[in-house]
């Protein structure tokens, strides 16, 4: 038994941070909840390296990442708190803020500096890289889906005949066999996303024919790391140390897709590991590595060009012009411009 005189001593020491014998407690990791856009596919690759190589652990961060059901579903997701955190396109957000700006989530670190939005054919369908090959056309449509939510702006950019073009509502599952079978022309989707599921439908390389949408006039940023507001304004250290970490997993992803494969099947061991480091180094030289990235590092965004977005999402999605590019992203929780660097 302890006498009262050990016992204070013991107390002493402890108040004073001294050891006596035993390890203090660790100080409590800060849990963050965050969702993808969809599955786990090779493009989350630097999302899953920055947990497995211990990025966020060294930040004081507890992050459980969670896939999800589409790069708009992620935005209540995370405006309703149930993640603090997550991955969605950021034009969307901007129609959620423009709807009621008192929502709780906004933008702070931009990964597809080029949205990877896309209409993908088939070349034996009639359907070319030329967006006027789409009319007389089916299209199918997944309605949560982020390229589709531009159609309104990408139609007139491309002065396409909406009138000549057939659309059928169509559920993500269901998606590219449809195409595959000749069910649809062409669908809308991510194209790193859409070509490589169809190639594992067993359509060849030459008989697709993908149409991005920022090669054709649509000059939009894509999907970006959402954060809750309420928790961004109580844990502002604990948002710069997630993007601190993140930067580091897609430097990662950049310099060794492999590993990022390798992160990717170890949660999701059903996928091809030569289809998803394909759809990696897709993402990576379309999307995320971009001119601009390189020059100016990932993560941040040229506030002339996301308010120029606006008025084009005022045709695609409707924007009232209740919501400025301020509203949208905040930039101050980015890591120094060295530290956001790709190799």
């Amino acid at each position: 038994m302890l006498t009262r005189r050990l016992f204070s001593k013991i107390a002493t020491f402890t108040a004073l941070g001294l050891s006596v014998g035993f390890a203090a407690p660790a100080f409590a990791e800060t849990p963050i909840k965050f969702t993808l856009d969809w599955k786990f596919e090779g493009p989350a690759a630097g999302f899953l390296l920055a947990v497995d190589k211990g990025y966020f652990k060294a930040e004081g961060l507890d992050v459980t990442i969670d896939s999800g059901n589409g790069s708009v579903e992620a935005i209540p997701r995370v405006a309703t708190g149930a993640y603090q955190m997550g991955f969605g396109d950021i034009n969307s957000v901007m129609k959620f803020l423009d709807e009621d700006p008192s929502q709780k989530v906004k933008a702070v670190y931009m990964v597809y500096e080029r949205p990877t939005f896309a209409v993908v054919g088939r070349k034996s369908l009639g359907v070319t890289t030329d967006p006027k090959s789409l009319e007389g056309k089916k299209l199918g449509a997944p309605p949560p889906d982020g390229a589709f939510a531009q159609w309104k702006a990408f139609k007139e950019v491309a002065a396409l005949d909406d009138s000549k073009i057939t659309i059928e509502s169509i559920g993500f599952p269901v998606r590219e066999p449809m195409l595959a079978k000749g069910d649809v022309d062409a669908v809308f989707g991510f194209a790193f996303s859409v070509i490589l599921n169809l190639k594992a439908q067993g359509i060849s390389d030459d008989d697709i024919a993908t149409i991005l949408m920022a090669e054709n006039g649509l000059n939009l940023y894509g999907n970006a790391v959402l954060v809750n507001t309420d928790f961004a304004e109580k844990n502002p250290e604990a948002v710069k140390g997630f993007l601190k970490a993140l930067a580091k997993g897609f430097a990662d992803a950049v310099a060794k897709p492999e590993e990022g494969v390798a992160a990717v099947l170890a949660r999701n061991e059903t996928l091809n590991s030569e289809i998803e480091l394909e759809r990696l180094n897709m993402a990576n030289a379309m999307n995320i590595k971009t001119p601009y990235v390189v020059e100016n590092g990932m993560g941040g965004i040229d506030p002339e060009r996301l308010a120029a977005s606006i008025e084009t999402l005022k045709i695609s999605l409707g924007l009232k012009g209740n919501v400025k590019a301020e509203q949208v992203f905040d930039a101050s929780y980015l890591p120094a411009k060295e530290e956001r660097m790709l190799p």
